[in-house]
């Protein structure tokens, strides 16, 4: 070794143990910053078998609704009893049950408390949440401590602290915790995640994920639909109110919480124009949702480090005219993916320079020799099930069948307490970000230290 590399080796090295020094301080400040656990941890979590999942489901509207059919047709599963305060609603929900010719489920809809009769039976084991944001977190903790499984539509919690309620009562009960992603399962990041897995991007280095949906509309939803709760939200929250649509995926595929962690977060938000505008023009004078004071920005942008330095671009938009998009973008040393349209280019494969592969031929190519085994597998149990099996492309029944396979099986899930909590968490640190200038906020690490040595989500069939 001549003197020049010699300097080069010593440089690399004195460099690399500056940064595991890094990792390892910021490692054991985040531990250090953690409240003490009350259980145990449930990295891993392996439930005994179940034959038949008795399930309930709290909440029949949109997502309840899809919720419902989609556990009606699965083997191996009874819906035993189900919750809505809004009579309609629930009737409309018996009435399904009634077409899919299933046995009635016991009916609980007097008034905003009755879920917790409902979480009293002793023949449910799951329990899904299909409810307003702010309803989350207390119905699962209700849940876990009723001895049930919780599984809780996006996002899992609206601050921090109820993060935190989250992890310590799955840990204390010994439940599964799991936020409802279904967008981890759709066809495209499943292929992306595999190709992650197998190294076809090199080594992982960014990546970009958004929510970006004119939902200018539900303002109109004033006593009853999503508008009716979601619309106050942007009155009195700045930040990025939807994290995880987008980011979820991203996070399996750099392995969050699974040998790397959300180390901190810097968010901005644009100015708040999109909702007085719209309002303005579909509102009369002096009507609620033209006076009220809409103070989220309409674009809000967040970049997360990761404790392995990686960096992630999450943008928020749901307040003015585009097209939608989540932009699952993963980029690493040997080429990239990006969504919204799907291209890739790969170095030394791609066969031009700097050349995106999008072609419908191209992109076959690479469906074919990366296809996730759990796709196709799902998509033949739904392929007699029709509309049943088809929300939002049929991500939503790949999410369900693999849940239900699981709880089966006795097999931990693909998504635990710990990647609900630092999902979500992102949104309320942004609102703390945007609120203090953008200055950086510091993510807990939900694990206590267990990221370390959590092996990556595997590629499972």
């Amino acid at each position: 070794m001549n003197n020049s590399s010699r300097r080069e080796f010593l440089r690399s090295v004195s460099t690399a143990g500056a940064a595991a020094l890094a990792l390892g301080a910021a490692a054991r400040a985040a531990e250090s910053a953690a409240p003490r656990r009350a259980g145990r941890s449930v990295v891993g979590l392996r439930t005994p078998k179940l034959d038949l999942v008795r399930c309930g489901v709290i909440g029949l509207g949109a997502r309840g609704n899809g919720t419902m059919r989609e556990l009606l047709a699965l083997e191996g599963c009874e819906v035993r009893a189900v919750c809505d305060n809004h009579a309609p609603t629930l009737k409309r929900a018996l009435e399904a049950v009634a077409r899919a010719k299933k046995p009635a489920p016991a009916a609980y809809g007097d008034g905003p408390k009755d879920y917790l009769k409902m979480l009293a039976r002793d023949d449910l084991e799951a329990v899904f949440i299909c409810t307003p944001w702010r309803d989350h977190t207390p119905m699962a903790v209700a849940a876990m401590r009723a001895g049930k499984h919780a599984f809780t539509e996006v996002p899992a919690a609206v601050t921090l602290e109820e993060c935190w309620q989250l992890v310590d009562v799955a840990e204390q009960t010994q439940r599964h915790c799991m936020m409802l992603e279904n967008v981890c399962y759709g066809r495209e990041e499943l292929m992306v995640l595999r190709m992650c897995r197998q190294g076809a991007f090199g080594e992982l280095l960014h990546g970009e994920a958004s929510y970006l949906h004119d939902l200018r509309s539900q303002s109109k939803q004033l006593e009853h639909g999503t508008g009716s709760w979601r619309i106050p939200e942007h009155t009195v929250r700045d930040g990025n109110l939807y994290t995880t649509h987008g980011l979820g995926p991203v996070a399996q595929y750099m392995g969050i919480n699974r040998g790397d962690r959300f180390a901190r977060v810097v968010s901005f938000s644009s100015p708040s124009l999109g909702l007085p505008e719209y309002t303005g023009k579909n509102f009369p004078a002096g009507h609620q949702r033209r006076t009220a004071n809409y103070v989220c920005g309409d674009v809000n942008t967040s970049i997360i480090k990761t404790a392995r330095g990686r960096t992630i671009m999450l943008q928020h938009s749901t307040t003015v005219p585009r097209p939608y998009s989540r932009h699952n973008l993963i980029q690493g040393t040997r080429g990239l993916w990006s969504g919204f349209p799907d291209r890739v280019y790969i170095e030394g494969r791609s066969p031009k320079e700097h050349t995106w592969e999008d072609s419908t031929a191209a992109l076959a190519k690479y469906y074919a020799e990366f296809e996730h085994p759990l796709w196709p597998k799902v998509a033949d149990v739904a392929k007699n099930l029709g509309e049943t099996a088809r929300g939002h492309g049929g991500m939503d029944f790949v999410m369900r069948y693999r849940i239900i396979q699981c709880l089966r099986e006795g097999l931990p899930l693909d998504q635990d307490v710990y990647d609900a909590a630092a999902w979500t968490a992102v949104g309320p640190l942004s609102e703390k970000s945007v609120a203090a200038g953008g200055a950086p906020q510091e993510v807990p690490d939900f694990t206590r230290g267990a990221w370390q040595t959590t092996p990556p989500l595997g590629i499972v069939s």
